[in-house]
């Protein structure tokens, strides 16, 4: 926990999506770190050893930038420390995927990043756990209430709070058409932001080096106990962001306060097509259908997604590359074969959305 994450949006919607804080109060849009688009693939299947945006200080990269000044970065998920010796990254011995806050000073791989500040937010759409209920494992997908997320511009902005709700399709349509334009709030999807430790490692051989990150737990919070005894650490709100990220304003130590269980998170029952991280399409976070498993009553968030998913513009957006992300994780190929069952309208539109797409190459 946490091994499986979705992160759907393209480049600049991820850029738009991620709004921050500097210390004056005043929001800026992080950049991308130079070559860094390029390098994200999005995905509705995430699992360890893939990449995904991170935001971060840019004095990180560049020492003359200011420490509240935030980028975009593509980092492969599972800390590679900085010290390990070997030539290839693949032969540690040790998951480094999570890592829980209570041992975080105890741990080298994890004690040194966060005392040097290497500080950063994993960027998703939500993350993946799974019910056991007896043999089985019943997986959801968890994020960020979005039924009362605001469809104009609001004063907290993207990770505000709760004056938020999902935009009709009329307002998705009129921000598709304004997705240049600095002076406009994002109105789609309210991202999921998670406390995690960074670090760069380079080949002692010498070559390029390679940024990765962990993703910090904590204990789960009383309405996801019933799924998993862990959950990531939430950072809800652009302050919280802001905190965890400004490492010459707040030390450490005062950091770690930030990493609470917080119920602030919703989720619904998902088909188990995402157990296998081998499969990368909408259906992986689509409510799983009541036809084929009884499944509790849809909620308004859950009503949100498939909302969302309806009115997104296809044009606008970007198909995860099916191929990359099949290469970058490598899983075991599914066993038997999935019985075909009808489609209800937004799985046709799910199709019809993938099926307009070109793989990006």
């Amino acid at each position: 926990m946490c091994g499986r994450t979705a992160c759907t949006l393209a480049p600049a919607e991820v850029r738009r999506a991620s709004p921050y804080p500097d210390r004056t109060g005043q929001r800026r849009r992080p950049q991308w770190r130079d070559g860094d688009a390029d390098k994200y693939r999005p995905s509705y299947n995430k699992s360890p050893q893939s990449s995904s945006p991170v935001l971060l200080s840019n004095r990180h990269f560049n020492k003359e930038a200011p420490v509240d000044e935030c980028v975009l970065a593509t980092m492969r998920w599972g800390l590679v420390p900085s010290w390990f010796k070997e030539s290839d990254p693949s032969k540690m011995q040790y998951n480094t995927s999570n890592c829980r806050r209570e041992s975080l000073l105890q741990k080298k791989s994890y004690k040194e990043p966060l005392l040097k500040g290497q500080r950063c937010v994993i960027l998703a759409d939500g993350f993946y756990e799974w019910r056991r209920q007896g043999k089985d494992k019943q997986p959801f997908f968890i994020y960020f209430p979005q039924s009362q997320r605001a469809a104009g511009p609001t004063q907290q902005g993207t990770w505000g709070g709760p004056e938020c709700q999902v935009p009709d399709r009329q307002s998705v349509g009129h921000r598709d058409e304004q997705d240049n334009d600095e002076s406009t709030e994002w109105a789609g999807w309210r991202l999921l932001t998670i406390a995690g430790l960074f670090d760069c490692w380079m080949p002692p051989g010498g070559g390029e080096v390679l940024y990765t990150y962990t993703v910090i737990t904590v204990d789960a919070s009383e309405n996801l106990k019933s799924i998993h005894d862990r959950m990531p650490a939430i950072l809800d709100g652009e302050e919280e962001v802001r905190r965890w990220l400004d490492f010459g304003e707040v030390r450490s130590l005062e950091a770690l306060k930030l990493l609470q269980s917080k119920s602030c998170l919703t989720f619904h029952p998902v088909s188990p097509l995402v157990n296998n991280s081998r499969n990368n399409s909408p259906e992986c976070l689509q409510p799983l259908d009541p036809a084929v498993r009884k499944a509790p009553q849809a909620s308004a968030s859950s009503k949100a997604l498939m909302s969302w998913l309806k009115t997104g513009s296809p044009k606008k957006r970007k198909e995860p590359d099916h191929n990359d992300e099949a290469k970058e994780t490598e899983p075991t190929p599914p066993s038997g074969k999935r019985e075909a069952k009808p489609i209800g309208p937004l799985q046709q539109w799910l199709l019809g959305y993938g099926a307009c797409k070109k793989p990006r190459t």
